[in-house]
């Protein structure tokens, strides 16, 4: 069975949206916007936590936290963890393309996000 992916190229290096996509500040700033994420660790096995924030694209009244386990770091290749069963896997895959970077969820919903991201990284990297 094909699954949609969520796909977008960003003009940056590979290096640089890694960062953005495994450090907590800049996560907290594309990722469901003002959800935080506290990441102890970065490596396999590991628990992060990620407190989703109520917003206009969800039902939320309060705030609420959720314990993910990562599943997989490859620098500058792939983050991804998993809420409860591995059937809910999150992989996020960067790759190198035509001088920047393209970024794949495994799953598709995360045009929003993606377009944050790009954003960010972008607007960051003339700072």
């Amino acid at each position: 069975m094909y699954q949609e992916k969520s796909s977008i190229w960003i003009d940056a290096s590979i290096a640089t949206v890694w960062r953005a996509v495994t450090e907590e500040q800049q996560l907290t700033q594309w990722y469901a916007p003002d959800s935080t994420w506290e990441i102890p660790k970065l490596k396999a096995g590991e628990e992060i936590i990620f407190t989703l924030m109520p917003n206009e694209h969800n039902q939320l009244s309060e705030k609420l936290p959720m314990v993910l386990t990562i599943k997989n770091v490859t620098p500058n290749r792939e983050f991804s963890f998993y809420l409860g069963i591995e059937e809910s896997l999150i992989a996020i895959v960067l790759e190198e393309e035509k001088n920047g970077t393209t970024v794949t969820f495994n799953t598709s919903g995360y045009e929003a996000s993606l377009v944050n991201l790009k954003d960010l990284v972008e607007e960051n990297k003339t700072l």
